[in-house]
């Protein structure tokens, strides 16, 4: 699947020390990676925030995934953040492995992209990306297959995220983010209540 330099619309950097705020409400996340012209997307379940500064995050790979030999390999992944209108999309790389679909991208519809310095592989039509250096852990990788990765650099969808805060009840209800729960079933982001 090839790559375009040509960057989403809604595209904006976000300041690190409010990247951990893209993953704050528990999204099922898409892990891309690439390592020798090779690049694959799945999704994952259980990724979540580990530090504000410098930002971390965790997410858990199989050891029979694609993309986990990819991050291992090449020492970088990155986080993306899909939505209600990529569910079906999301399932779809989730449940077929590369091994066995070797074409499951194009298949899916995931289109790449990449941003200026970076060989990381980004979906489009998500709402947050997170760029992660790969914080190597031998021990945790191979016993509970927990990965840990540095959040180099962050976006969002001006639509949804600005000024470090998700806005989801100003947008499209095609925008909001997905929470698994369980057989391909998703919970969709709510609306924003103060307590």
């Amino acid at each position: 699947m090839p790559l375009t330099s040509a960057l989403p619309a809604h595209f904006q950097p976000v300041a690190l020390d409010k990247a951990y705020r893209l993953m704050n409400h528990g999204p099922t996340v898409l892990v891309s990676a690439s390592h020798a012209g090779v690049a694959n997307v799945m999704a994952a379940a259980w990724a979540g925030v580990l530090d504000f500064m410098p930002p971390k995050l965790t997410v858990v790979l199989d050891k029979a995934t694609a993309t986990r030999a990819l991050i291992e390999a090449s020492g970088q992944f990155a986080l993306q953040l899909p939505t209600r209108a990529m569910a079906t999309l999301t399932t779809g790389v989730g449940t077929d492995s590369a091994h066995t679909v070797p074409d499951k991208l194009h298949k899916h519809g995931v289109q790449l992209f990449s941003v200026p310095g970076s060989g990381v592989p980004l979906v489009q039509g998500c709402v947050g990306w997170l760029l992660c250096r790969l914080i190597s852990e031998p021990h945790n990788q191979q016993t509970y297959d927990l990965f840990i990765g540095e959040v180099t650099a962050a976006w969002a969808d001006d639509r949804v995220f600005s000024q470090g805060r998700w806005h989801f009840e100003q947008a499209d209800n095609a925008l909001r983010t997905i929470h698994h729960v369980a057989g391909g079933s998703y919970l969709v982001s709510g609306d924003t209540i103060q307590g």
